[in-house]
């Protein structure tokens, strides 16, 4: 009589809540589609009908535009390698210009080169461009002589119109606001004009809110040891290793593509993709996890032994209320940032020249539009798709500001012609629009922000085979959202290895 061998376990069922950037990661991680090795059978679900989240790709009479995020951070590798793993490396592609310009001061000026998030290395480029009053480079060049209390007291609260936090007479502990500690070393006038509309273009939060820890971490060393913040920036710049590569990329047709190519990794790799289907309960078992879900054809109950959340956090806290409270509240304070994106074409013989990759605005200068994006200057793919066209888009909304998000579309499309018209001199009338609202779209990272986020981790570390993941923790980018995919499918493979559900 011949003994057979025992069937080796059933791989585990990892289901992933949330089909934005971050859980399709995850999804592919599990799966093996971004070359890795399978380590779980993965139901994905996602309450919209479509994925992607915040990449969104669509057609302006015909012409393929970005919807969403139109670029990723190149110099940080996740993004590009899940590119390559699905099959875009060869639709990679960098910017075509990144000349930059600041509407500021009643010009377009442009945007200085050497400086750090806007804190500036090369004065003497500063001073070229204009962005900042012959008063405001005196304040900045004190810098070099002050220390930080007599640069606190220096500058306490900022112009009479500001609404600035007074500056903390020193950094203590681990974090401190981004315009507190810059506007203590160099002035208010560059926080305004050089901080605020770059953080702004990344958060669409405020400098005086966000911080430095979470949002510019390579100055936190200088702010806890003190001198010249300008030094610190130039000692930064010269030890940084020589990178011709690009510091950005985007994809041939638009960064829309890239979920959807990871979607089709994942389906090819046996993932379930269920869409239009949205997560009412999540609970802990014996075995593991119940999700009730609810789509077109009724409610039901799927299990789980382990399950990746990734979802913004106002759904995870509503999700773990019942089976984490304290973690569920930690989430539910996460603030978010809603925003609009108008996108124009214009036909290109009824444009005079625009020169550069668009411009950014300074809420200082109380304008309509917080930046400008020249779409067809920036994005070779883009000009050859529409030659006789010129699209560009707008942004419009920050943390805080969001009501004219609720504006008709007509009237956002007019608001932002009237400052592409006083900042660029643009007098056409384009031939299509469209507009793009993404309310609660930006998780805003305040002071303290990575204590929560701990915090957090701490709490459902207690719920084996639980993860988090998305744009609400570590990094709002694209790459630090696919790393946070990864890191979440990491941990529950490890909390199920260490159960021995895993098959061999």
């Amino acid at each position: 009589m011949h003994s057979s061998a025992p069937e080796p376990p059933a791989r585990p069922r990892v289901i992933v809540i949330g089909g934005g950037i971050a859980g399709l990661a995850a999804a592919a991680r599990l799966s093996g589609a971004d070359g890795s090795t399978p380590s779980a059978s993965v139901t994905l679900i996602e309450a919209a009908t479509r994925l992607g989240g915040k990449l969104r790709s669509g057609e302006l009479e015909g012409i393929p535009v970005d919807l969403g995020a139109e670029s990723m951070l190149a110099r940080r590798p996740e993004a590009v390698t899940l590119a390559r793993a699905v099959g875009l490396g060869p639709a990679l592609q960098p910017p075509a210009t990144a000349k930059a310009a600041i509407w500021t001061r009643g010009a377009l000026r442009p945007m200085p080169t050497g400086h750090l998030m806007g804190v500036p290395g090369d004065l003497d480029a500063l001073a070229a461009s204009g962005v900042v009053s012959p008063e405001g480079m005196a304040r900045i060049a004190e810098d070099l002589t002050l220390d930080y209390a007599a640069a606190a007291a220096a500058d306490p609260a900022g112009p009479a119109d500001s609404a600035a936090p007074a500056a903390p007479a020193a950094i203590e502990g681990d974090d401190v606001a981004v315009g507190a500690y810059i506007g203590a070393r160099l002035g208010r006038e560059v926080v305004e004009r050089l901080v605020e509309p770059l953080l702004g273009g990344v958060y669409a939060g405020h400098a005086d809110q966000l911080s430095l820890r979470a949002a510019v971490p390579q100055l936190l060393p200088l702010a806890r040891r003190g001198g010249s913040l300008i030094e610190g920036v130039r000692a930064i710049q010269r030890a940084a290793p020589a990178n011709p590569a690009p510091v950005f990329q985007g994809i041939d047709g638009g960064i829309g593509r890239l979920p959807l190519a990871v979607a089709d990794a994942c389906r090819a790799a046996g993932v379930e993709l269920r869409l239009g289907t949205e997560v009412r309960s999540l609970r802990r078992t014996a075995d593991g996890w119940s999700v009730r879900a609810t789509s077109a054809i009724g409610t039901e109950e799927l299990t789980a032994d382990a399950v990746v959340l990734a979802v913004p956090a106002p759904v995870a806290a509503r999700l773990l209320a019942a089976t984490a409270p304290a973690a569920s509240a930690e989430l539910a304070a996460v603030e978010y940032a809603g925003m609009a994106l108008v996108t124009l074409a214009f036909q290109r013989s009824d444009l005079g020249p625009l020169s550069g990759s668009g411009f950014l605005v300074p809420p200082v200068d109380r304008r309509a539009i917080k930046a400008s994006t020249f779409s067809s200057n920036k994005w070779g793919w883009l000009a050859a798709a529409a030659p006789d066209s010129f699209v560009l888009r707008t942004s419009v909304g920050r943390h805080g500001e969001e009501q004219d998000l609720d504006l008709d579309d007509a009237e956002l499309v007019a608001r932002s012609l009237r400052d592409l018209g006083t900042a660029a001199g643009i007098a056409a009338a384009p031939y299509a629009s469209t507009v793009t609202r993404w309310r609660g779209g930006l998780p805003q990272y305040p002071v303290g922000h990575l204590d929560r986020v701990a915090r957090i981790g701490r709490l459902t570390a207690e719920l084996p085979g639980l993860a988090l993941c998305g744009a609400a923790y570590q990094g709002v980018g694209i790459p630090a959202c696919i790393a946070s995919g990864w890191r979440a499918a990491d941990l529950v493979t490890g909390a199920l290895a260490a159960e021995g559900r895993m098959s061999a």
